[in-house]
């Protein structure tokens, strides 16, 4: 059997396990595993597509710049919440651990695991693309927070907005320090 037959036969196996590790990052895992409607659940439902998607593009042996939507749709979700950078972007490497964990529960597919090194490369770069996304976003969060407070528009919407709860965090760190 070849490596990129077994990573095709294991599919369902990897993915299933990949995307429920990268589910259980988040403080509520359950909603996010369980619920398949898009507009119920779109961090669920975004990080499984982007996901499957990008694991589709690594098997095929894909261009790196065809793994930015894939890795946009996951990344992005992921830069507005409470990641580190390395949080972020983790559960790109961690498809590595997935397939050898998959792999090496198979005596069939046990011998195979010598041969990852160009796989787990492409992981690798997928996981640079992630952190070059996961930048972007950042700067344009911070882009948008600095127009806001030049615009004085966060006077008008202080209530609730996105930037009066980044503000409040940071506000809230500096009295702990």
């Amino acid at each position: 059997m070849k490596l990129a037959d077994a990573l095709q036969n294991k599919k369902e196996q990897i993915l299933s396990l990949w995307v429920d590790r990268t589910l259980d990052s988040y403080l509520e895992p359950g909603f996010f595993k369980k619920s398949k409607d898009k507009f119920a659940n779109p961090v669920g439902v975004n990080i499984r597509e982007g996901l499957t998607k990008l694991y589709e593009l690594l098997l095929s042996k894909a261009e790196q710049a065809q793994y930015a939507e894939p890795l946009d749709q996951v990344i992005r979700i992921r830069a507005v919440q409470d990641f580190t950078p390395a949080q972020a972007v983790s559960p790109i490497l961690e498809l590595k651990w997935v397939v050898k964990q998959v792999l090496s529960a198979d005596k069939d597919t046990r011998p195979l695991l010598a041969e990852l090194d160009s796989f787990d490369c492409d992981v690798d770069r997928a996981a640079l693309a992630a952190f070059d996304i996961y930048m972007n976003c950042r700067e344009q969060l911070h882009k948008a927070r600095i127009f806001e407070l030049k615009s004085g528009n966060f006077i008008l919407s202080d209530a609730g907005c996105p930037s009066a709860l980044i503000r409040k965090n940071q506000q809230d760190k500096s009295q702990i320090h």
